[in-house]
């Protein structure tokens, strides 16, 4: 591992590796023990008592922030013709069809969402080993894939996430910036880990989250209180 820094240091010893906290008593904290000299990622990582191998244990699901990412989002839509005044309006960075469908096939994955139609799959498909390792393949389920165009394209835009359980049972996700207001952060995190909650396997036995920390770039993790959320 590597050494610490002095103010490293000062952080992780702020941090009681023994003590849990609320979710408004950890962004008040992280903004605290957050030493990097950019504007870091607020991260979640929630451990499930679930098995991701099993199908009806699967969770995934979308979520709107209230008060955003904090990130400027890249959206490429790829769209027919007829669809593509309504992406570009709703605000799509990188609008077309062939001519983006072949820069992936070369290997361009420069964007953080892809919106498309279910007309377009059929063309995607084939691409799926360019894009599935990176988690760029539009999915149904995500809002990702769609007649409603516009409305995807502003959703994503304005702060909805997409998240999946790992196969090691643990969900990570970011939920705005150290820049942010810890109330902000906090309300962000809530929204996230009641999402969570509500999509609880019917099969999933015994104690859903297991636990869940929050942190930042090179920031000690900061463990919540799951029985408070």
């Amino acid at each position: 591992m590597a050494k610490l820094t002095k103010k490293q240091k000062v952080a992780y010893s702020k941090v009681d590796n023994t003590q849990v906290f609320s979710l408004d008593e950890a962004a008040k904290l992280l903004k605290d023990v957050t030493t990097v000299n950019f504007d870091a990622t607020v991260e979640m990582a929630i451990n499930l008592d679930v098995d991701p191998r099993k199908a009806d244990q699967m969770v995934r699901g979308v979520v709107s922030l209230p008060h955003g990412t904090g990130k400027d989002v890249k959206v490429l839509a790829i769209v027919t013709p007829d669809k593509e005044a309504e992406a570009k309006e709703a605000g799509a960075d990188y609008v077309g069809l062939d001519e983006y469908l072949q820069k992936i096939k070369e290997g361009w994955t420069d964007v953080d969402v892809i919106v498309t139609m279910p007309s377009v799959m059929g063309k995607l498909g084939p691409l799926g080993r360019v894009l599935g390792p990176r988690g760029l393949m539009p999915n149904p389920k995500t809002g990702t894939v769609t007649m409603e165009i516009g409305k995807a394209v502003a959703a994503v835009k304005s702060g909805k996430i997409d998240f999946k359980v790992d196969k090691t049972g643990i969900i990570h996700a970011g939920v705005g910036k150290v820049s942010f207001d810890a109330n902000k952060i906090a309300e962000n995190a809530n929204e996230l880990l009641q999402t969570i909650i509500k999509l609880k396997p019917a099969s999933a036995k015994g104690e859903y989250m297991k636990s869940v920390f929050m942190s930042s770039t090179m920031s000690p993790g900061i463990g919540i209180d799951v029985k408070s959320l």
